[in-house]
């Protein structure tokens, strides 16, 4: 009996994935965008990060000082840019999507123009939803995530990151759209650089911001539909033709 529940339960989940995926195709296939849908992992990350402790000023005790016998830290690697974890990992800039992929299991997804499909919004905050994003010879991180920046009031966050230097980043923009029930929704920004933290990007509210009405305005059951297009910025165009 306890074989039988398992394996009932495991297949009614993929009968629900296939469900979903199956609904956001009918809905945006017409329009040529490729579908990835995204189930919520809660975040488990809530000690000081690597992030937090670059952040910190040298006063306040956090960065211990360095003494001759300690090993020096290589400017050139960058610690792991998965916003979920607490991960010690750190490497090379040119090795972190084999890395998210490897290890953290992130999928990716090709094309100029997709759809992100966030499953299960009704969870409690913190919940985080990701993607990696490759276009244009570049890898993104599209991240989402419900957050209480107020007791009690939960808001969903989305910025896109560019796996790459700030350089590189100026170099594109992005945009994020909601369209249900004849309203619509967009943000367009150029995205910030993964070697920034994702935490003070949605502490600063440099990314599209909904609140728990907004959202379910634009969710369908449980699931929030979000289409992600990335183009080369207009100054980097202009520079290129010149």
């Amino acid at each position: 009996m306890l074989f039988f529940t398992q394996c009932f339960g495991a297949v009614l989940d993929l009968i629900h994935l296939r469900f979903q995926h199956y609904k956001a195709k009918r809905v945006f296939s017409a329009a040529g965008q490729l579908v990835c849908v995204v189930n919520p992992t809660h975040s488990l990350k809530y000690a000081p990060t690597r992030c937090a402790a670059a952040q910190a000023s040298p006063e306040q005790g956090i960065l211990p000082p360095c003494h001759h016998h300690e090993t020096v830290h290589d400017p050139q690697l960058v610690p792991c840019t998965c916003p979920l974890f607490s991960c010690p990992w750190e490497g090379h800039l040119e090795v972190v999507v084999s890395h998210l992929r490897q290890t953290h299991r992130i999928n990716i997804l090709q094309g100029a123009e997709i759809v992100f499909l966030a499953t299960d919004m009704h969870l409690p905050a913190p919940t985080d939803w990701i993607i990696m994003h490759s276009c244009l010879g570049h890898q993104f991180l599209l991240v989402l995530r419900k957050q209480e920046k107020y007791e009690g009031h939960p808001q969903f966050f989305a910025t896109m990151m560019l796996i790459g230097t700030p350089t590189q980043a100026n170099n594109f923009t992005y945009r994020l759209e909601l369209n249900r029930n004849q309203r619509r929704l967009k943000w367009e920004a150029t995205p910030r650089s993964i070697l920034e933290c994702v935490d003070s990007v949605i502490s600063d509210g440099d990314c599209l911001v909904l609140n728990t009405s907004l959202a379910q305005l634009f969710s369908d059951n449980g699931s929030l539909a979000i289409g992600i297009a990335i183009t080369t910025s207009k100054v980097h165009s202009s520079e290129a033709e010149m």
